[in-house]
């Protein structure tokens, strides 16, 4: 096994608990967009949320405009809600109703009721001094808008360890955890086999495994901020993670696994 020189790092449920519960601000907004003033069904309701679930579930880790892009197909496939908007427009709506919930906890934190530690994954800020000190080059790709990732990664404190923090484009539809990857590979010289990749979403683990690279699952449970979340589990294991943890508590084992 090559030695690991470069990491590429989710941020969302890997190491940011900002934006936990992202997904119970996404399901009822999907939910109303689909349905609009239609009366359904008790089943049409089960079945609607159910594939509202199944898919927030496999999308988790992808950009959100895509996910905004399947709410889109899915309001003119059902048929129900006669007014359809496009994907961008979707995204807009969803990402003021989740940024109000970041701001209220990034107020917070400047206003000194609770510090970074409270919105990161246990043990994470230490195994990336440790990665740092071994000078280890590590990269945050994130689905979320780029200057958000950017200014929230600041807000936590873990932005100056990292060599660079790509999100999502505002305004492209554009993978930038595949990017990052390609860029690593392409530009800057690393082959497969020196770089992991950690995240808690399936595209990453993939990503990672189609690079060549090692794939690390982070299972993690985003309101305890440690211990393992079988749900996650499941998913990460679905995908072809190399090996799963919970947090990064167990900094020993993390290193171990990068060969370190």
């Amino acid at each position: 096994m090559a030695e690991i020189k470069a990491v590429v790092f989710d941020f969302d449920g890997t190491v940011s608990t900002l934006r936990a519960g992202w997904e119970e601000i996404m399901r009822p907004f999907m939910f109303e967009s689909i349905v609009g003033d239609s009366k359904l069904s008790e089943e049409q309701v089960e079945a609607l949320v159910r594939e509202i679930d199944e898919y927030i579930d496999q999308s988790t880790g992808i950009q959100t405009v895509y996910q905004m892009r399947w709410l889109t197909a899915t309001v003119k496939e059902k048929g129900w809600n006669n007014r359809s908007l496009d994907e961008w427009e979707y995204k807009a709506i969803y990402n003021e109703r989740l940024l109000e919930r970041v701001e209220h906890r990034i107020k917070h934190l400047s206003e000194g009721n609770l510090n970074a530690e409270n919105y990161l994954i246990k043990g994470a800020v230490a195994f990336i001094q440790e990665l740092h000190t071994r000078d280890i080059k590590m990269y945050v790709a994130s689905g979320t808008d780029h200057p958000d990732v950017v200014r929230e990664a600041k807000v936590l404190g873990i932005a100056p360890y990292i060599t660079e923090i790509v999100g999502a484009p505002v305004g492209k539809a554009e993978c930038s955890k595949e990017k990052v990857l390609q860029e690593l590979i392409r530009e800057k010289g690393f082959s497969g086999q020196e770089l992991a990749v950690i995240g808690d979403g399936k595209v990453e683990i993939t990503l990672g495994k189609e690079a060549g690279g090692i794939s690390l699952g982070l299972a993690s449970d985003e309101e305890r901020r440690e211990g393992l979340n079988t749900v996650k589990q499941k998913r990460l294991e679905a995908a072809g993670a190399d090996w799963i943890s919970g947090d990064f508590t167990n900094r020993d084992e993390w290193l171990a696994q990068l060969g370190l």
